[in-house]
């Protein structure tokens, strides 16, 4: 029966729109969406190259027509009195009215504007972009954003980053919506207006639910802003489909009430594809000129092998833990057959880093978890919330209990697979390259010097969330008291903090990476003022922050 509905859903959709689907919830972001016809989400663009771009939109057209041509038009300026390039794309209910066209024959390392343009002249919004560029670069300004949760809070971040004009691209590293049902969410975690769609009390399922929750947050005005303004290269982490996700299921996957994950991978996959502007290349590697090469992974859905929680869940409920613990560590933790990327995308990377490491200065790679190692402080447990409960204070001396030995405090992230990390940090050494880390998915903020058989391996700038709550969330403790305990009890981290929001800038000269931690005064309303900004630099040839 689940299934019937569930195909019934996506047939009415699919042919009626998304505002059939929808029942009137008030001002609200939902509300936006609810029949809008035309041009309904502004623009985007992205998969930047020297002299392509990948544009992008969303039109849905009057009732009764199932097509449409849309032509597109790329000029040197916003008024458009010098075209230098376009096409036409066809679009349909069959991939829910979004639009992407890319364009060649562009110039390396320039400024665009372009609009696209429906059958009866209507014309989108104008959006900017810019490619690329090539030869010998001086900077790149590069904004990093992660884990935006929509009913948490307001998009601050997204609205600072696109006023700015020193920054010729963004890149979001994962968990650009939640696939969470509204019952997961406390009253006092949520922002009135800020309702998201569907509006059931499950997660997120079928291709109808992701369709309506990418909708959904791509009426949110900062985000389209963010879009509008400069190019965007994506890459998705887990809540883009389900919370810790891997090849063949998820923590927040049931099978037995919902369904096979093949579908629901598929769903979100397709769902992802139609409403960003990313190409189908399931990885990619971007050149910066001389400066640096830019890489996008994927470690969710392709090749991810299971994390191991269960066995290390197993290990903490035997009798004697510490010797279970142990054996879990020198074994199941160990297994060299696990991995993040899969052997296809691993050997890719290798032979990447080896190919562009003497020609280009930096070498970054996006990720979607961290790569630092970290452990638990042996304080923290008594950091607990009252409100918390007693299951935090307990996973928490869990946590502790295995960090004394040497063991990771989130299987989820790359510190899960050891083997699979060191043959990344590896590679990197062989190649001789200047490795930049560009993360997100904690929550929090982070700074890690990686190193790899006691020798430096590179850097990582860890980002912090647009919205998400962090760790701080369940600790009483000050914020400074808490970040020092982390930094003290990691070798590889170098600084952090666990209390605040907002995004990354990262600056790229052929000398020095520098990163911003811009953090924001609040998200629980709409303001762009700062509550501060923490930098740290990276020297070419060091591998290593300064101590």
């Amino acid at each position: 029966m689940t299934v019937n509905i569930e195909r019934r859903r996506l047939v009415v959709g699919g042919t009626l729109g998304l505002g059939a689907l929808l029942l009137p919830v008030g001002r609200s972001l939902a509300a936006e969406v609810l029949g809008a016809k035309g041009f309904t989400h502004n623009v985007a663009s992205g998969e930047p190259g020297p002299g392509t771009m990948l544009l992008w939109t969303r039109y849905v057209p009057a009732a009764g027509i199932d097509e449409v041509r849309l032509d597109a038009e790329v000029a040197t300026d916003p008024e458009f009195t010098h075209v230098v390039a376009g096409g036409s794309v066809r679009t349909g209910a069959y991939r829910d009215w979004t639009a992407k066209l890319t364009v060649d024959g562009l110039q390396p390392g320039m400024s665009y504007w372009y609009r696209f343009i429906a059958p009866d002249g209507d014309s989108s919004p104008v959006g900017r972009t810019r490619t690329l560029p090539a030869g010998d670069v001086d900077r790149f300004g590069l904004g990093l954003f992660s884990c935006s949760n929509l009913p948490m809070g307001w998009f601050n971040a997204y609205a600072h980053a696109a006023a700015r004009d020193d920054l010729d691209l963004w890149l979001h590293v994962g968990d650009y919506l939640y696939e969470y049902g509204i019952a997961s969410y406390k009253d006092a975690d949520r922002i009135a207006g800020r309702d998201v769609m569907p509006a059931h009390e499950r997660e997120m399922i079928g291709l109808v639910d992701y369709r309506l929750r990418f909708a959904c947050y791509r009426a949110d005005p900062d985000l389209q802003k963010l879009h509008q303004m400069a190019p965007m290269i994506a890459l998705w982490d887990d809540h883009e489909i389900a919370n810790d996700s891997w090849e063949g299921g998820a923590q927040n996957h049931q099978p037995q009430a919902e369904g096979d994950w093949n579908t629901r991978r598929a769903a979100a996959m397709q769902a992802y594809r139609e409403w960003l502007p990313v190409s189908d290349e399931p990885w990619k590697a971007y050149p910066i000129g001389s400066l640096a090469t830019l890489y996008r992974t994927e470690s969710r859905l392709l090749a991810r092998t299971r994390p191991a929680s269960a066995e290390l869940a197993r290990a903490h409920r035997a009798s004697d833990p510490d010797v279970a613990l142990r054996g879990f560590r020198d074994g199941a933790w160990r297994d060299p057959t696990a991995t993040m990327l899969g052997s296809e995308q691993e050997s890719w990377l290798a032979h990447e880093l080896k190919r562009n490491a003497p020609a280009s200065n930096w070498q970054m790679v996006g990720m979607g978890t961290i790569t630092g190692r970290t452990l638990m402080p042996e304080q923290t447990p008594g950091w607990v919330r009252p409100e918390a409960g007693e299951s935090v204070v307990n996973k928490f001396k869990r946590d502790v209990r295995a960090s004394k030995l040497g063991l990771p405090m989130w299987m989820d992230r790359w510190d899960g697979y050891p083997a699979a990390r060191s043959r990344l940090l590896e590679a990197a050494q062989q190649a001789d390259a200047d490795l930049v880390m560009l993360s997100g998915d904690s929550h929090n903020a982070w700074a890690y010097s990686l190193a790899q058989d006691g020798r430096p391996a590179g850097v990582e700038f860890a980002g912090h969330s647009v919205t998400s709550h962090g760790i701080e969330g369940q600790l009483a403790a000050d914020p400074k008291q808490v970040a020092g305990a982390f930094v003290a009890a990691n070798p590889e981290l170098v600084w952090a903090d666990t209390r605040q929001r907002g995004y990354m800038m990262i600056d790229i000269t052929p000398q020095r990476v520098t990163g911003e931690w811009l953090f924001l005064q609040t998200v629980k309303s709409r303001s762009t003022a700062l509550a501060g900004i923490h930098r740290m630099s990276v020297e070419r040839g060091r591998r290593r922050f300064p101590v």
